[in-house]
């Protein structure tokens, strides 16, 4: 393994990602190096990838799971890269790269090259660090690689482990979008742990197949495309966007007697007709965003949730996300909360066939931006953060964001360390000129803070 020892994080091109000075000093020691299977896994497979894995590749999901000590105390660094030895032996195709058939469609190459490991090490100790008012601190923890310029060297997965002053450790994961949702990413993860744990998984993880669809004959007189993307100049072999809005993320917590006063806020005496708690979260986000933008919009949002009756065990998929658009015929501020409330729940249609019928008419495979393209709300609430249980150790803080996202934002509901009876904590990007008036339109309208 090749160390390259570097003074700062590692960066490349990637306008979404905001760091103070502050953050990006206390990080030293920075080593690279890269991880691969302790045995021959991919055999130099090749995985197909489907149109909505191509939909979805100028996004990246970003993860960071924060340990205290003893989770890791006693392991060298060495012996946790054996303990991936054998987990990508079970994950061999985030272990792959890129290539491009004759036809220029991308897929995978299971080749064994590996993930991108990077080392470091904080002035802070874990609870200095995660009381921080910083809010682009938990950014500086995850590396910010985007795919290419050459795709046949870029790792579609890359890990950063930051050790604290006085013990603790995160884990910052990378995961390209191409390979699927946040739920396969948190698997991937998961798996690592019962690998650390001393149980092998019966199969690897595998990708799901095409669903093939038949849309009919192409029409003289095609379609638009469809309200759930933004379509965006072609990228070619760097699978990134450069965004003239400077985006920034924040984060805030809605304990579970709060979410039951936004609840009767919204619901008001319509007792025949209850608003559920993601519903309840993005009615005051979006509300409170058209107060910002001078009650004007917007009028489109997209929502995301995940369909978890389709779901698989061991499947890394983009299929099992639902996309649903919702749009108002009027300003947002001339509805009230449950007539919000109600479009969100009644009229967020899955309508993912639609993108992929507009990547299947077009031979040239178009780049679009579906985060961000519409404001856009992200429901994680069910996801397995806080089942990583590293040597009987859970995280005691997990932070997600979205980077390379359209301007509109998004908004990512996701639950606490004591699951979804705690609350939700809430993550939002949005431009930077946005950020501090939402907040207080939040705290004044919501008492939210």
């Amino acid at each position: 393994m090749l160390y390259i020892p570097i003074t700062n994080p590692p960066s490349t091109h990637s306008t979404n990602k905001m760091v103070s000075s502050k953050d990006q000093n206390s990080i030293y020691d920075v080593k690279i190096s890269t991880v691969s299977a302790g045995c021959i896994s991919g055999h130099n497979a090749i995985q197909e990838l489907t149109t909505m894995d191509l939909a979805m590749k100028l996004h990246y999901l970003r993860f960071v799971y924060y340990f205290k000590s003893p989770t890791f105390d006693g392991l060298t660094i060495l012996k946790i890269k054996e303990t991936m030895f054998d987990w990508l032996n079970h994950a061999y195709i985030p272990c792959g790269r890129l290539r491009r058939a004759e036809s220029g469609r991308p897929f995978i190459k299971c080749n064994d090259s590996g993930v991108r490991v990077i080392e470091a090490k904080c002035h802070l100790s874990l609870d200095e660090w995660l009381e921080s008012t910083y809010e682009s601190r938990h950014k500086v923890m995850v590396p910010n690689q985007v795919l290419g310029p050459d795709l046949a060297f870029s790792p579609l997965v890359s890990i950063q482990l930051t050790d604290f002053k006085c013990g603790g450790k995160s884990v910052g994961v990378s995961w390209s979008h191409v390979l699927g949702d946040a739920l396969s990413a948190v698997g991937f993860i998961n798996l690592w742990a019962q690998i650390m744990a001393g149980h092998n998984p019966a199969q690897p993880l595998t990708k799901a197949q095409q669903k093939i669809h038949f849309f009919g004959f192409e029409s003289p007189n095609p379609s638009p495309d469809t309200l759930l993307t933004k379509r965006v100049d072609p990228v070619g072999d760097l699978w990134s966007i450069s965004n003239p809005s400077k985006m920034e993320t924040f984060s805030f917590y809605i304990s579970s007697s709060e979410l039951t006063r936004l609840q009767a806020k919204i619901c008001g005496e319509q007792v025949d007709e209850q608003i559920p708690v993601f519903e309840c979260i993005c009615v005051v986000v979006w509300q409170c965003l058209a107060k910002v933008r001078n009650g004007s919009g917007p009028k489109v949002v997209t929502i995301c949730k995940n369909d978890l009756r389709n779901r698989q065990k061991g499947i890394i998929t983009n299929e099992s996300q639902t996309i649903g658009l919702v749009k108002t015929d009027a300003s947002v501020e001339k509805y009230t909360p449950m007539e919000l409330g109600s479009l969100l729940v009644n009229k967020a249609d899955n309508e993912r066939l639609k993108i992929e019928e507009t990547m299947g008419r077009d031979d040239t495979l178009p780049d679009f931006l579906i985060y961000g393209a519409n404001l856009t709300f992200v429901d994680l609430s069910d996801g397995s953060f806080y089942d990583t249980k590293v040597r009987g150790h859970k995280p005691i803080y997990v932070n997600c964001f979205i980077d390379n996202i359209g301007d509109e934002g998004v908004v990512l509901v996701l639950p606490t360390s004591k699951g979804c009876s705690d609350g939700r904590m809430v993550n939002v990007t949005l431009p930077e000129n946005q950020v501090l008036e939402l907040k207080s339109v939040l705290k004044q309208d919501w008492c939210i803070a």
